[in-house]
């Protein structure tokens, strides 16, 4: 999977990754060049007494240097944009699949793991690119090289290197392959640290009113030990490599000058070629603790970009159709034929053989107990959901065959958990239609009941609303949130329990300032309250995920048990009357 997605982010980029080749192998060979010109100064210079000499071969050897820095910073820059770009590139394709997921596959890799996938795990295969561009380029080329002049000063000292190379290779592979399985562990283990810290941030209200501190501290606490315990062990391994490399090095070392001083002696060997023969092992040795620092990289980046690659990988389970339809003769209606719903790996259906027909003009509520599929409906209209049996259809056309936008933009939901973003209300409400006039968010806000606390603010429209809304209360989120959707004017509103939060007398104020809003407007609600939906034009009474029940209030008080039993749990027998 690594190098899946290495190649196809880095595909872009080819130009700039054949100039990083061209410079790497540009630096690398001035590199191993060096300790040659090196030798001829020992020789030639020093040791015949040629001041000339010394300086010429000075004079080459700086400017050998001033190519290879050079060579050095072009490639580094190179390096640098095409990691970036390719970091870029990741998170974007990331954040695209996720946002074409359905609720099923949100609720499949959870929201803690989503964010850990698309910023810790891009950014730990972004180090590993930018590393692969400015050392593994240059890692074969540096060894290779370094054995052939090696070889070139004393091919008699050269079996030195047949012993330590297969040597270091050795030791990288057991280490690496016991960092593995505990890399993979360490990114299982900082899903569990997000998850856990996630939910006692959004959850400190509940936590402090029920003096679960504690508790809760003790939970991060463990989730935080398990997290550092696999990360000590795979430090442990990782802190092997480096006093394995230099223990190899330093015997190889003197290896190098003992068999290399004898040979001195006996006159087969000059100084300068072994000096130079010296420079070349450390040039090897170098080689290999650079591909030994990528490969302590690789493990981790190779369990991330699995993880990356099984978000990129999964399909959705709401797919987007192709030239799907952007316009329909009939406005306003809603109808469900016969329509089933599982949930994935669920044993029997939430919902089953739904039928529901609506027109513009009509207002439609359903009411049933909790877990009887009330939401679940709802969702099935605007596509957080598909139906796994049977057709929804909005103004005549399957919900499967609209394009997206234009079906979205033919429904305002406001879902049962009223959600804010952070910014100002102003641009919150113009999530409904970006181009809404100020006067049209008074009057929405009007509408929703919501004017007055927002007037009150010093800034208006301009008060700052904090993530998911926090500075505001239960009630006045959802009435914003309603007020979003009237900023919008749709065809047909969803109000999944979206009046919950409401007190008694604010809930009748607001569902008869929706009346003339809504007057050509189809609108679905589902409602806990009987007090909410009394007065809608056909109620449906929803137990264990099937219609029991169809009717106005009246008639469904009379012979309906279930409806009764909604009824009775909530009003006395004089206010149901």
């Amino acid at each position: 999977m690594l190098l899946r997605v290495l190649r196809e982010f880095l595909a872009p980029y080819r130009r700039w990754l054949a100039a990083i080749v061209a410079f790497q192998l540009l630096s690398t060979g001035a590199m191993l060049y060096l300790p040659a010109l090196n030798a001829d100064i020992i020789d030639e210079g020093v040791a015949a007494g040629d001041t000339g000499a010394i300086v010429r071969l000075g004079v080459l050897m700086l400017g050998v240097t001033a190519v290879q820095m050079l060579c050095s910073i072009a490639a580094v820059w190179f390096s640098a944009r095409t990691a970036m770009a390719f970091g870029r590139d990741l998170r974007a394709a990331l954040f695209g699949k996720v946002g074409s997921f359905s609720a099923y596959e949100m609720g499949r890799f959870g929201a803690p793991s989503l964010i850990t996938r698309t910023t810790n795990d891009v950014q730990q295969v972004q180090m590993l690119a930018l590393m692969t561009c400015t050392m593994a380029v240059a890692v074969p080329i540096m060894m290779v090289g370094a054995v052939v002049m090696a070889m070139r000063q004393d091919l008699q000292l050269s079996w030195l290197l047949a012993v330590v190379i297969p040597a270091l290779f050795l030791a990288v592979g057991v280490v690496v392959s016991r960092m593995v399985p505990h890399f993979r562990l360490v990114q299982t283990r900082l899903d569990k640290v997000n998850q856990v810290l996630r939910e006692q941030v959004q959850g400190i209200r509940v936590v402090r009113a029920f003096v679960r501190e504690p508790h809760e501290a003790a939970r991060f606490r463990r989730a935080n030990d398990d997290l550092t315990d696999v990360s000590l062990k795979a430090g442990r391994w990782m802190a092997t490599f480096f006093p394995l490399m230099m223990i190899i090095v330093n015997v190889a070392s003197v290896g190098v000058i003992w068999f290399g001083g004898h040979r001195v002696d006996a006159g087969l060997m000059e100084v300068g070629p072994l000096t130079a023969f010296l420079s070349y092992l450390m040039l090897v040795m170098m080689s290999v603790m650079m591909g030994t620092f990528m490969l302590m990289m690789v493990p981790r980046a190779a369990v991330c970009a699995d993880r990356i690659s099984e978000v990129l990988d999964t399909e959705p389970s709401v797919v987007l159709a192709v030239d799907g339809v952007t316009s329909a003769p009939v406005r306003g209606e809603l109808e469900l034929v016969g329509v089933d719903f599982t949930y994935p790996g669920a044993e029997r259906p939430v919902l089953h053989d739904i039928n529901l027909r609506a027109t513009g003009g009509q207002t439609v509520a359903v009411i049933g107990s909790t877990g009887a599929g009330k939401s679940t409906l709802v969702n099935l209209v605007p596509r957080l959901f598909d139906a796994t049996g049977g057709r929804v259809l909005v103004d005549g056309v399957d919900v499967r065959d609209w394009d997206t936008d234009a079906l979205g933009g033919r429904i305002g939901l406001v879902p049962q958990r009223a959600f804010l973003f952070s910014g100002t209300i102003r641009s919150n409400l113009l999530h409904g239609r970006p181009d809404a006039t100020d006067d049209e968010l008074w009057h929405a806000l009007e509408v929703a009941q919501a004017r007055d606390f927002v007037a009150a603010l010093e800034e208006g429209l301009d008060a700052t609303v904090a993530q998911g809304g926090t500075n505001f209360s239960g009630g006045q989120r959802q009435r914003l949130a309603i007020a979003r959707a009237l900023v919008r004017r749709p065809e047909i509103y969803l109000f999944d329990d979206s009046f919950s939060a409401l007190d008694l007398a604010t809930d009748a104020r607001l569902r008869a300032a929706l009346r003339p809003e809504t007057r050509d407007a189809c609108v679905l609600i589902v409602a806990q309250r009987v007090s909410t939906i009394r007065d809608a034009d056909l109620i449906l009474v929803l137990d264990d995920g099937r219609v029991v029940g169809r009717g106005t209030h009246h008639s469904l008080l009379a012979d309906n048990p279930t409806y009764q039993e909604i009824v009775a749990s909530q009003l006395t027998a004089e206010e149901a009357a």
